[in-house]
């Protein structure tokens, strides 16, 4: 069985000339990026067989994008080239006020479409993960999502959900990314988020009234990750906090998308009835070795150079 992810697929442009903004910046670092992407390159380099729907520019930089998905053995097969939009450039640098100065620039991304997901052949897939960032804003993706996940609710199709609030993407609307986040956290079985995430989306003040909120609200096993205090587990109306790794880190991008891989990977032969006899201690273990992947992407620099390290080795 295999895994689909589908989102955006995109090159993050870094700017390395630090404390400068974009329009004064000199140098640029390009990176294979969106964090359905990541998901589904930590999945396959854990050894899962995965596929990504998400479409990208017929261009250099959408023929990189499916050559490194390829080079880390994930299905680019629903990787789709759009010969009318450019493959989708996020821009960002980091200010000395540590404040980000950042431009996003849509293209292709946001353009695949209910019909083209609707192609897809789900019986060969046991788990979806719909990783939001860009889902929630209005366009064609945003519709193939609704209609994705309605079909594999249908279907009975394992779902998997992490929203990747983007503030400079809703900062005009915040309220229809909560709107919308709320739609997926009611309908899945699992789903992450982090500590802002869950306090953003609940309302509440604190992480400990969030995850209150959330064991009432939903029923799907849910993680929040809280930095070096470990990865807060939510499962059978209780919680437990699980330790975090210690490390140096060196770069912490991607390390989010790496713990949802390891944790998709290790249900990968899970069907929706064996996922929920899972006990706590099930659990605290496949989020144990989550925090290990997270861990390990950052000790790197750069998710996707991160990545080519990460292997299911590290588990227990």
């Amino acid at each position: 069985m295999k895994i689909l992810c589908i989102g955006e697929a995109l090159i993050d442009m870094i700017c390395t000339d630090k404390g400068s903004s974009l329009s004064e910046g000199k140098n640029f670092l390009s990176k294979p990026g969106g964090a359905p992407t990541n998901v589904a390159a930590a999945i396959a380099a854990l050894g899962g067989s995965v596929e990504l729907a998400a479409k990208v520019g017929n261009d250099p930089f959408g023929r990189l994008l499916i050559d490194v998905m390829q080079g880390f053995g994930v299905s680019t097969r629903w990787m789709l080239q759009d010969n009318m939009h450019f493959t989708t450039f996020a821009f960002v640098s980091l200010m000395e006020d540590g404040e980000r100065d950042f431009v996003f620039n849509r293209g292709a991304d946001g353009e695949l479409s209910r019909e083209e997901v609707d192609a897809i052949d789900l019986d060969e897939i046991s788990i979806i993960h719909f990783g939001s960032a860009t889902g929630f804003l209005p366009g064609p993706l945003q519709a193939a999502y609704q209609s994705l996940l309605q079909k594999a609710l249908q279907k009975n199709i394992l779902i998997s959900f992490d929203p990747n609030y983007r503030h400079l993407l809703f900062r005009n609307n915040t309220q229809t990314f909560i709107d919308q986040s709320w739609n997926f956290l009611t309908a899945c079985h699992f789903f992450k988020l982090s500590d802002e995430e869950a306090m953003l989306i609940t309302g509440a003040l604190t992480v400990t009234d969030a995850t209150t909120i959330l064991l009432e609200k939903t029923s799907a096993v849910f993680c929040i990750t809280l930095g070096k205090e470990g990865t807060l587990l939510g499962c059978d109306g209780a919680t437990v906090t699980v330790p975090s790794i210690p490390i140096q880190p060196i770069d912490t991008t991607g390390a989010g998308d790496a713990f949802v891989g390891a944790v998709l990977y290790q249900l990968i032969d899970k069907d929706i009835s064996s996922m929920n006899a899972l006990s706590v201690n099930d659990w605290k273990h496949i989020v144990s070795n989550a925090n290990k992947a997270g861990a390990r992407t950052c000790e790197y620099l750069g998710a996707m150079e991160a990545f080519k390290y990460l292997n299911n080795r590290i588990f227990d």
